[in-house]
């Protein structure tokens, strides 16, 4: 994928290089923070990092947004998932987070269209993700890149009683 680029300032969107680790697990920290959710456990780094630069074929793929002085003001991440209703593949958008500081920047659409092209190389027909109920300035941003939402309820279960 080749690089996105913003208007003033010249932002960029690129793919994670190793390098972009350290950041990348403060700005996922930031997310869960943002989304009340439980910090990040430890050991984080070292999982994205086998997930992303392992030596299998990458599992997940992390778009970052940097700066033009080279700051990480955000990322996005996905992978390829099933769709059993569908019989095919799409790309779910795990995160998108922005640094409060770079948000309302036109960051945002540069990360989503970076996603987007992501689907397209991978040959994948749409982008699924999901976002808190609450998070009506999400919505709202979304909403406005015509994207349609579907109502769920998100449940998780650990894997051992």
């Amino acid at each position: 994928m080749s690089a996105h680029e913003g208007g003033p300032g010249r932002a960029v969107v690129r793919h994670a290089d190793p390098e972009d680790l350290p950041r990348v697990v403060e700005l996922v920290a930031e997310h869960a923070a943002y989304e009340k959710a439980a910090p990040p456990a430890p050991g984080l780094a070292d999982r994205l990092a086998g997930l992303l630069f392992g030596p299998e074929p990458a599992r997940l793929r992390c778009l970052v947004a940097a700066l033009p002085d080279g700051t990480l003001a955000g990322y996005a991440t996905c992978a390829p998932e099933l769709s059993t209703w569908d019989g095919a593949a799409y790309l779910h958008m795990d995160c998108l987070y922005l640094a409060e500081a770079s948000r309302g920047h036109g960051l945002g659409p540069l990360l989503v269209a970076a996603v987007r092209a992501e689907a397209r190389a991978l040959g994948l027909p749409r982008i699924e993700w999901q976002t808190p109920v609450w998070n009506e300035g999400a919505i709202r941003f979304y909403d406005r890149l015509g994207a349609d939402s579907r109502e769920k309820r998100r449940y998780t279960l650990p894997a051992t009683p």
